[in-house]
Protein backbone atom coordinates (compact mmCIF):
# COMPACT_ATOMS: atom_id res chain seq x y z
CA UNK A 1 0.00 0.00 0.00
CA UNK A 2 1.48 3.60 -0.94
CA UNK A 3 0.13 7.11 0.25
CA UNK A 4 1.47 10.41 -1.71
CA UNK A 5 0.93 13.40 -0.81
CA UNK A 6 1.61 16.36 -3.35
CA UNK A 7 2.84 20.04 -2.17
CA UNK A 8 4.56 22.83 -3.77
CA UNK A 9 1.80 24.29 -5.61
CA UNK A 10 0.65 27.95 -5.68
CA UNK A 11 -0.20 31.16 -7.53
CA UNK A 12 2.53 32.35 -10.04
CA UNK A 13 2.64 34.47 -13.04
CA UNK A 14 3.82 33.25 -16.06
CA UNK A 15 7.62 32.70 -17.03
CA UNK A 16 8.08 31.87 -13.29
CA UNK A 17 8.48 28.75 -12.02
CA UNK A 18 7.28 26.20 -9.53
CA UNK A 19 8.70 22.92 -7.60
CA UNK A 20 6.00 19.99 -6.89
CA UNK A 21 6.48 17.45 -4.47
CA UNK A 22 5.27 13.89 -4.02
CA UNK A 23 5.89 12.62 -0.46
CA UNK A 24 5.24 8.72 -0.97
CA UNK A 25 5.00 6.18 1.85
CA UNK A 26 5.41 2.55 2.50
CA UNK A 27 8.97 0.15 2.40
CA UNK A 28 8.96 -0.29 -1.05
CA UNK A 29 8.15 2.94 -2.69
CA UNK A 30 11.70 3.67 -4.16
CA UNK A 31 10.52 0.60 -6.57
CA UNK A 32 7.20 2.59 -7.93
CA UNK A 33 6.62 3.77 -11.22
CA UNK A 34 6.37 7.72 -10.52
CA UNK A 35 3.74 9.85 -13.00
CA UNK A 36 2.88 13.54 -12.65
CA UNK A 37 -0.44 14.27 -14.09
CA UNK A 38 -2.71 17.18 -14.38
CA UNK A 39 -6.37 18.03 -15.02
CA UNK A 40 -7.50 21.38 -15.77
CA UNK A 41 -11.22 22.53 -15.21
CA UNK A 42 -13.75 21.18 -17.50
CA UNK A 43 -10.73 18.82 -19.04
CA UNK A 44 -9.32 15.53 -18.53
CA UNK A 45 -6.61 14.59 -16.72
CA UNK A 46 -3.97 14.22 -18.96
CA UNK A 47 -0.18 13.14 -18.09
CA UNK A 48 2.70 14.97 -17.54
CA UNK A 49 5.75 13.18 -16.83
CA UNK A 50 6.89 9.94 -15.31
CA UNK A 51 9.85 8.15 -13.33
CA UNK A 52 11.07 4.71 -12.76
CA UNK A 53 12.97 3.70 -9.90
CA UNK A 54 16.39 3.77 -11.50
CA UNK A 55 15.73 7.55 -13.27
CA UNK A 56 14.47 6.86 -16.44
CA UNK A 57 11.74 9.21 -17.78
CA UNK A 58 9.39 10.17 -20.16
CA UNK A 59 7.29 13.45 -20.91
CA UNK A 60 4.66 14.61 -22.46
CA UNK A 61 5.49 16.86 -25.74
CA UNK A 62 4.14 20.19 -24.12
CA UNK A 63 6.47 20.26 -21.17
CA UNK A 64 9.80 18.95 -22.78
CA UNK A 65 12.01 21.21 -22.07
CA UNK A 66 10.35 23.10 -19.64
CA UNK A 67 9.64 20.39 -17.04
CA UNK A 68 11.96 17.98 -15.28
CA UNK A 69 10.62 15.14 -13.11
CA UNK A 70 13.13 13.70 -10.27
CA UNK A 71 12.88 11.38 -7.75
CA UNK A 72 15.68 10.73 -4.51
CA UNK A 73 14.56 7.66 -3.18
CA UNK A 74 16.25 7.69 0.12
CA UNK A 75 13.85 10.44 1.05
CA UNK A 76 11.14 8.88 -0.67
CA UNK A 77 10.17 11.73 -2.49
CA UNK A 78 9.11 12.67 -6.18
CA UNK A 79 9.19 16.28 -7.35
CA UNK A 80 8.13 18.34 -10.63
CA UNK A 81 10.54 21.26 -11.59
CA UNK A 82 7.97 23.35 -13.45
CA UNK A 83 10.01 26.73 -15.18
CA UNK A 84 8.98 29.23 -18.06
CA UNK A 85 5.24 28.40 -17.09
CA UNK A 86 2.23 29.58 -19.04
CA UNK A 87 -1.17 29.85 -18.81
CA UNK A 88 -2.34 26.57 -20.07
CA UNK A 89 -0.16 25.09 -16.98
CA UNK A 90 -3.15 26.21 -14.81
CA UNK A 91 -4.45 22.54 -13.47
CA UNK A 92 -4.68 20.28 -10.48
CA UNK A 93 -1.47 18.54 -10.51
CA UNK A 94 -1.75 15.05 -9.27
CA UNK A 95 0.83 12.71 -8.48
CA UNK A 96 0.58 8.68 -8.90
CA UNK A 97 2.13 5.48 -8.60
CA UNK A 98 2.69 1.92 -9.99
CA UNK A 99 4.78 -1.07 -8.55
CA UNK A 100 5.34 -2.09 -12.21
CA UNK A 101 5.35 -1.55 -15.37
CA UNK A 102 6.90 -2.92 -18.85
CA UNK A 103 9.41 -1.19 -20.57
CA UNK A 104 8.00 1.74 -21.63
CA UNK A 105 6.56 3.90 -18.56
CA UNK A 106 3.01 3.87 -18.62
CA UNK A 107 1.22 7.40 -19.79
CA UNK A 108 -2.26 6.56 -19.25
CA UNK A 109 -3.88 7.64 -15.68
CA UNK A 110 -5.60 4.12 -15.61
CA UNK A 111 -1.79 2.22 -15.20
CA UNK A 112 -1.51 3.78 -12.02
CA UNK A 113 -2.76 2.47 -9.10
CA UNK A 114 -2.31 4.87 -6.29
CA UNK A 115 -3.25 8.67 -6.65
CA UNK A 116 -2.18 12.00 -4.55
CA UNK A 117 -5.01 14.44 -3.75
CA UNK A 118 -3.89 16.94 -6.24
CA UNK A 119 -2.20 20.31 -5.83
CA UNK A 120 -3.26 23.62 -7.61
CA UNK A 121 -1.23 25.52 -9.90
CA UNK A 122 -2.37 28.75 -11.03
CA UNK A 123 -0.40 31.10 -14.13
CA UNK A 124 -1.34 34.65 -14.38
CA UNK A 125 -0.64 36.14 -17.50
Amino acid sequence: QVQLVESGGGLVQAGESLRLSCAGSGRTFSSYVVGWFRQAQGKEREFVAAIRWSGDTTYTDFVKGRFTISRDNAKKMVYLQMNSLKAEDTAVYFCAAILRSGSSLPTSARSYSYWGQGTQVTVSS
